[in-house]
């Protein structure tokens, strides 16, 4: 609720925070093809994206956007962390 999500988008959260933050647009994009994620926050100028759903749709989602940034647009990236 403090995130002004309601109880019902999932039981899951992905963030990713991007930079350049152009980046965000292009990470929603894949998240959303990945797996069956919504769309819970998205800050084009931040940089910022929070992702909802089941907890194996989101890990799918972000494990894809990680791949592709890191082989295709070749990003610095940190390592996906759970908790």
């Amino acid at each position: 609720m403090k995130l002004g999500l309601d109880e019902e988008v999932g039981d899951a959260i992905g963030i990713l925070t991007i930079t350049p933050s152009e980046g965000v647009i292009i990470a929603a994009d894949i998240a959303t093809k990945a797996a069956s994620v919504d769309i819970g926050f998205l800050d084009r100028f931040g940089g910022s994206l929070v992702i909802v759903g089941d907890v194996a749709s989101v890990e799918a989602s972000l494990g894809a956007v990680l791949d592709y940034f890191d082989t295709v647009l070749r990003y610095a990236l940190v390592e996906m962390t759970r908790s």
